[in-house]
């Protein structure tokens, strides 16, 4: 790990887990809309919001920050799933007027966080936006208000470069730790396809709209959330040891006995030692505090830890 783990000061960490995808032409809002989870027909251009693309199951296939940026959108993913995703959507694109096509590389993004994170930004250039979930388009780039403190910048290389010096250096995995800490997940290809939305808590963050109309998957997600009871909900865990220990997205949650009762999603080291994940767990092992194991039924021991939001 090259850059340093640091919470202090502006912190400035290249986010290389995330992948980018540009969505343009004149039918691209209804296309975003009729395919996501959200609301994107009434997305305003000076907002953000997650949303999910799901299978016909209506299970996530990914999970999605949707940026409005110039005549279209850029769909930041995570980066394992960003060719095959812009594949998939490119099948159901037919008469349609949208391009679909994978820009990672055009782009760099960067987290940049702090108590003075918003003053910094302005101080070398950045329009900064007020409202959480806003963005802010400017010559130098696009930032984007993820919480009160944590700013998503998609800027040129040359500008990033800049950005990075100016600010402390600092690790990409204490970005991922934040979301874990917010409750946000993001699904890679070991999870891809696993969870209906709910499972993963996303429409705790913002990442269903109810009301909106079919996208795929649309049915499944509306007879969860009223007519079905989960057995699985998302939960935040944490778990000590050495890095032989670190949990992987994917990897499978244990009680006493030899049969998997849980999936991690997405994990990360913590700033003191140990390990944060978040991971679908079967809610009777949580609620009756039975002992939750990582790999196997006698592996390294995990506790389950506090979410921002009522489950």
């Amino acid at each position: 790990m090259n850059a340093i783990l640091t919470t202090t000061g502006v912190s400035c960490a290249p986010l290389p887990q995330f992948g980018l995808l540009s969505v343009t032409g004149a039918d691209a809002r209804a296309f975003l809309h009729a395919q996501l989870s959200n609301d994107v027909e009434h997305l305003p251009a000076d907002s953000t919001r997650r949303a999910g693309y799901c299978s016909a199951k209506g299970r996530l296939l990914a999970s999605l920050l949707v940026i409005p940026n110039g005549d279209g959108f850029l769909l930041q993913l995570s980066q394992d799933l960003a060719a095959p995703i812009a594949k998939r959507l490119t099948m159901y694109v037919l008469r349609s007027k949208v391009k679909i096509a994978t820009v990672t590389d055009e782009w760099a993004q960067l987290g940049v966080w702090g108590p003075d994170a918003n003053p910094a930004l302005l101080s070398v250039g950045f329009k900064v936006p007020t409202a959480l979930m806003g963005v802010e388009h400017s010559d130098k780039g696009s930032v984007a208000r993820i919480d009160e403190t944590r700013f998503l910048v998609l800027a040129p290389a040359e500008t990033a470069e800049l950005l990075q010096k100016h600010f402390v250096p600092a690790a990409p995995e204490l970005w991922t730790l934040a979301d874990l800490r917010a409750g946000v997940p993001l699904v890679t290809l070991p999870t891809q396809d696993q969870f209906v939305p709910q499972m993963a808590n996303f429409e705790l963050v913002g990442g269903v709209d109810f009301k909106k109309g079919c996208y795929p998957g649309q049915e499944i997600v509306a007879r969860t959330q009223y007519l079905g009871k989960l057995k699985r909900r998302m939960y935040r865990g944490e778990i000590d040891g050495p890095v032989s220990t670190a949990p992987q997205a994917g990897q499978d949650l244990f009680g006493a006995e030899p049969q998997a009762i849980g999936t991690i999603v997405n994990a990360a080291p913590r700033e003191t030692g140990g390990f944060e994940f978040l991971a679908v767990i079967q809610s009777a092992t949580v609620e009756q505090g039975e002992a939750i194991h990582l790999g196997t039924h006698d592996g390294p021991a995990a506790r389950i830890a506090s979410l921002p939001y009522p489950l």
